[in-house]
């Protein structure tokens, strides 16, 4: 194997501070709205954006990636390559040195034994980790001292930054949550609620799923950032209200993911008081395929655990279900020129995008139902819905709650009707629906339903952790408190297998070509069927500056860097 080839290049630091920034809390307060409210600030028990984001100005990682995709140094000197020597020649370990001097805010040592103790908390045994595909291969983390983290991989990595990369896989403190690991995470509540970080701001006060009240970290690493002193950051309502708020009223200065209808966004944008920003990185909108069986007869540990699903373990009726959906109308009544058809899991970077879905683009009802017709799934009763073997084609098709996503809803079960299902719709409020509450019979990762719809993303450039979200392993259940990136339960061994020769795979057309076969498996195999390759979609005042969208991590990710511009 080449296995130096994708270790030469790293990034190094980038500088972003721009010259209007005065002091730390010069600028008074910076209000930010996410319509999706935060329910929790512990990224490692929510697989939401909301969540993730929102902590990540708060806790942070040890490297991320920034508006172009580079991966940069954040809490260390460097990044470790190969040419370096922070990586073996053999790629089976990385060491990370941390910067010297790091203070958490409230004021004790950063050090080494804080990113083992991250390690060790997200793969408890007995916990329920939301992040666990990040910590995939790693046979040990060792802390020579307090400034050097080793990380040892049970094989060579080639891409061995996934571990404290990135807003997803943040470093907690170990003297804060120390009595939180295994079955107790989920109960710390203070802990989980207001975790104790190195960005720029702490938590004065969280009210979950509806508002954040932070101020600076009085010792944040920089001693002129932030600039603002406060920020009120807001949960809750709409994309609607949230883009009007920035852009026509000025009460607020960020808006995040404005899932809208362009016409309305322009609309928006026309009030004069901001501006809308947007960027094409991985996000896809998609079906998500039950693999198992949500009946509600099911007892607690059985439902949406036992396999398999009545009908979705046919892949007549699922490919029928594809070939029943008009995507370029889709994105046209979503979208715009912010959206794009894709069949592809991974959309972007193009290289690892899957492009040769036949009939990707093209709606073909009468195909879909021949196709159903020849799988003996007949209307044998009259009132149009299929049968085959006592099993109707029923269904309860759930998403969270917003505009675009009520109107797709709308029209796929047009659709679907048309050949031949009953479909029920279902919307939950995101905070709800995106949040990670283990109690909760209304979480996507319970998934107690049929088919869900949503979009995800990933940080950086390389899926590889990202299309370990289908491995057998990685299902939400019970005993994982409901927590694990493999939403729809997919399983299957070739594809586990083909994932693995991923991860010991270095040349680069190599790893594209395998990233572009597991999206096409994922596809083709009942996993999830693709819709829209969004571009991801916010806006800020015209009294913001240092905003730099950033489609490969957290959009809050240079939080520090924002300064009033008058």
């Amino acid at each position: 194997m080449k296995l130096k080839t994708l270790m030469l290049g790293a990034a190094a630091a980038v500088a972003f501070a721009p010259a209007a920034m005065a002091e730390r809390g010069s600028d008074g307060e910076v209000r930010i709205i996410y319509w999706q409210a935060p329910s929790i600030l512990n990224p490692f028990l929510s697989g939401g954006t909301k969540d993730t984001e929102a902590s990540s100005i708060i806790v942070e990682p040890l490297a991320r990636y920034n508006a172009s995709g580079e991966l940069v140094p954040w809490l260390v000197d460097e990044i470790p390559t190969v040419n370096n020597g922070g990586v073996t020649e053999d790629l089976t370990q990385i060491t990370w040195k941390l910067t010297e001097g790091l203070v958490w805010s409230d004021g004790t040592p950063f050090t080494s034994e804080d990113v083992k103790f991250t390690y060790e908390y997200c793969t408890h045994p007995e916990g329920g980790c939301a992040q666990l595909t990040k910590f995939e291969g790693i046979a040990s983390v060792e802390t020579p001292d307090e400034l050097t983290v080793v990380v040892t991989f049970d094989e060579p990595q080639p891409v061995p930054y996934s571990a404290f990369v990135g807003n997803e896989s943040p470093i907690l403190q170990k003297a804060q949550f120390e009595n939180c690991v295994g079955a107790a995470a989920s109960t710390c509540t203070d802990e989980n609620f207001g975790p104790i970080g190195t960005g720029p701001f702490v938590v004065d006060e969280f009210k979950p799923n509806d508002v954040i009240s932070l101020s600076a970290n009085p010792n944040y690493r920089d001693p002129n950032k932030p600039a603002f002193a406060t920020v009120n950051f807001k949960g809750g309502g709409d994309a609607a209200a949230a883009g009007t708020a920035v852009m026509e009223t000025g009460e607020f200065d960020y808006a995040w993911n404005l899932q809208l209808a362009p016409d309305v966004i322009a609309e928006m944008e026309a009030g004069g008081k901001g501006v809308a920003v947007a960027g094409f990185g991985p996000l896809m909108e998609r079906i998500m395929l039950n693999n198992t069986n949500p009946d509600p007869n099911l007892g607690p540990d059985e439902r949406s655990v036992v396999r398999p699903h009545p009908y979705l373990s046919d892949p007549a009726v699922y490919k029928a279900m594809s070939m029943a959906i008009d995507r370029n109308l889709l994105v046209e009544v979503g979208y715009g020129q912010a959206g794009r058809v894709t069949c592809s899991w991974v959309p972007a970077p193009e290289a690892f995008a899957w492009t040769d879905a036949e009939g990707c683009d093209v709606q073909d009802i009468e195909g879909a139902k021949a196709m159903l017709e020849e799988a003996g799934w007949v209307d044998s009763n009259g009132d149009g819905i299929r049968e085959k073997d006592g099993v109707e084609l029923r269904m309860l098709y759930q998403t969270s709650t917003n505009a675009v996503r009520q109107d797709f809803q709308a029209l796929i079960k047009d659709w679907w009707e048309q050949i031949g299902f009953e479909v029920e719709l279902r919307n939950v409020d995101s905070s709800v629906f995106f949040g990670g509450d283990p109690g909760s019979p209304d979480t996507f990762q319970k998934f107690y339903a049929d088919v869900e719809m949503y979009a995800n993303t990933f940080n950086g450039t390389d899926p590889q952790a990202y299309l370990g979200n289908g491995l057998c392993d990685k299902a939400p259940r019970p005993e994982t408190q409901w927590q694990g990136e493999n939403i729809s339960r997919f399983c299957d061994e070739e594809y586990d297998a083909l994932h693995t020769e991923l991860t010991k795979t270095a040349d680069p057309a190599e790893r594209q070509r395998i990233g572009r076969e597991l999206s096409k498996m994922a596809f083709e195999r009942g996993g999830m069927i693709p819709l829209v390759h969004r571009g991801r979609l916010s806006a800020h005042s015209n009294t913001l500056g240092g905003v730099d969208l950033n489609v490969w991590d957290s959009e809050l990710w240079n939080v520090a860097d924002w300064y009033r511009t008058e």
